[in-house]
This record gives C-alpha cells, sequence and structure tokens, in this order.
C-alpha cells in the first residue's frame, strides 16, 4: 500500500488529506504534519490568542508590553508577520533555524517582565506560561485539522502532537516539560482550565482584538464582525465563558456550516494556495536568517 493511502485511512469517517503539502519541512515529516499548517488556520488565529492570554500573567504581560514595535494594536502588519513567520519555523524549519528564532523572539522578550506598578507578576521567559501557549498552539493545529479533515485517527494525532511540542522548545520549554503522551496532555490541559483567568484589562484589550477596534474606521466596518464571528467560532467554550461575548446555538450552526464549506473549497485549492500564508513566512524567515536581517 502506497504510503499516501495509509495516511488517507487513518481519518476514520472524515475527509482525505490533500496530497503533497510540504512547505518545507525539514527531512521526511508525516503526512499529517506536512498538511498541518493552511490558509485555513489563519481563520484560528485570533481564537487561539485569546486562549494563550486567557492566563492572567500572560495576558498582562502583553496588554502592558512596553515593546511598542511588537504590539498587535500598533503595528499589526508587523506583529501579524513575527508572529506567523514563529509558528511557520517552530514547524517546519531545521534545527539551526529554530535556534535563530529561539534567540531573535527572546531578543525581544527580555524587557516583557512586570515591575513594581504592576498588579500582576509575568516574565515573558517563564517556562510554564510558554508551555501554556505551546499548548494553545497545538489545540489551535488539531481543531483547524479536525475542521478541515473530520476526525483523524488515533496515529495522525500521535504524530501530530509529537511534533508539536516544537512550539515550546523553540523558546525556552526542555523537551522533558511537553506531556509525555496526548493522554497526559489532556490532563495537562484539563488542569489548566482551571487556571483561566482575565481581568478588566486582558479583558478589553482581548475583545478590541477580536473587533478589530484597532484598524482604521472602513476595515473595522468591513471586517470587525467577521472577526468575531470566526473567533467566537473556534473558541472553546470555557475560553468563550471568561471573554463574556455571546455565542448561540444558531451561531454555531452558522460557523459549523462556515467550516464545511471551508473544507470543500480546501480540497479544490492547489497546493501552494493550501499552505498559503504560511509558505510565504517561511521563506522570508529564511531570507531574513540568511542575510542576518533581523527578525523581529
Amino acid at each position: 500500500m502506497a504510503a499516501g493511502a495509509a495516511d488517507r485511512l487513518d481519518v476514520p469517517g472524515g475527509r482525505p488529506l490533500p496530497a503533497g503539502g510540504n512547505t518545507g519541512v525539514a527531512g521526511e515529516a508525516p503526512y499529517v504534519v506536512r498538511n498541518a499548517l493552511s490558509w485555513f488556520a489563519l481563520g484560528a488565529a485570533s481564537a487561539n490568542v485569546v486562549m494563550q492570554l486567557s492566563r492572567l500573567p500572560v495576558g498582562r504581560g502583553v496588554a502592558e508590553s512596553k515593546v511598542d514595535s511588537g504590539r498587535l494594536d500598533k503595528h499589526p502588519i508587523k506583529r501579524g508577520r513575527t508572529t506567523l513567520s514563529y509558528v511557520a519555523v517552530a514547524w517546519h524549519g531545521t534545527d539551526r533555524e529554530r535556534a535563530w528564532i529561539r534567540e531573535e523572539v527572546g531578543r525581544s522578550h527580555r524587557p516583557v517582565r512586570s515591575d513594581a506598578s504592576s498588579p500582576v507578576k509575568y516574565n515573558a521567559f517563564d517556562r510554564e506560561l510558554q508551555l501554556w501557549v505551546a499548548a494553545c498552539l497545538y489545540k489551535g493545529t488539531e481543531d483547524v485539522l479536525n475542521a478541515l479533515y473530520g476526525p483523524l485517527g488515533d496515529a495522525a494525532l500521535d504524530d501530530l502532537y509529537r511534533h508539536a511540542a516544537r512550539f515550546g522548545t523553540t523558546l525556552q520549554v526542555p523537551a522533558d516539560m511537553w506531556p509525555a503522551d496526548r493522554q497526559a496532555f489532556a490532563e495537562y490541559w484539563k488542569d489548566s482550565l482551571g487556571k483561566l483567568e482575565m481581568d478588566r484589562v486582558t479583558r478589553g484589550y482581548l475583545r478590541a482584538m477580536v473587533d478589530l477596534s484597532f484598524l482604521p474606521a472602513p476595515a473595522r466596518w468591513t471586517l470587525g464582525r467577521f472577526s468575531r464571528f470566526v473567533t467566537m467560532g473556534f473558541l472553546p467554550p470555557e475560553f468563550r465563558e471568561e471573554l463574556g461575548l455571546p455565542w448561540s446555538e444558531r451561531s454555531q450552526a452558522r460557523f459549523e456550516g462556515f467550516t464545511r464549506r471551508a473544507a470543500l473549497l480546501n480540497r479544490a485549492l492547489p497546493r501552494p494556495l493550501r499552505a498559503f500564508p504560511w509558505n510565504l513566512y517561511l521563506r522570508d524567515a529564511r531570507r531574513r536568517h540568511a542575510k542576518g536581517r533581523p527578525f523581529v
């Protein structure tokens, strides 16, 4: 049996993974890994940020950050580039490229720490909080794949989970901090949901992000409503409740219809478009690395 056929059979009752889709991951990666980053994942990006910032120290660290060049509300294009490039390199990059990204991101993280005036203590180098961020990125990746291809089989999910440790180890999270397997991760995730907390500052920051309030009025009016709909659709219930925005059964039904249509479109797209914009950001990061240009 061909390798591609075996991968397709590991999607019980769902839609087959598309052929190809390798955006540059070094070496021979499992099939599900090569196809994990897709255009549709952009729709889940804001939801994933909400999840990450639902731990109060992370939320405060971002909302109070004095590094203006990296703030989404002040420099949305640059912040979008650096965030998506980090994900692309962490997922598809070589060890050397990931070490470079680690150093570059670490340089921008050094000033992100609470001071005496902050009511919440945080430090961007806190490994436990970095583990939480990595866990959210993994959950978001899994959710997008399940939305596009139906429930994935255990073998594909195991491959995906092992590779997702890169989200943490490309920061300062040591490999042995990543839960040993999916069962251990499920226990970690359940325990972490009890630590969700937003305050007035972080909730206000995230609501503005969801509604795109930082954009000029024409763009905000055009895109804000759709951004809220997609973000809320991708959020698990616990995070919706913490954010405090309404979501109904009718909204859920509309979102499920939206994901079904997206899955049909995804099957029709050629490989370069399925992998967009991650393939573009990966090439850009590699050019920056080769030319000695800063990442952040």
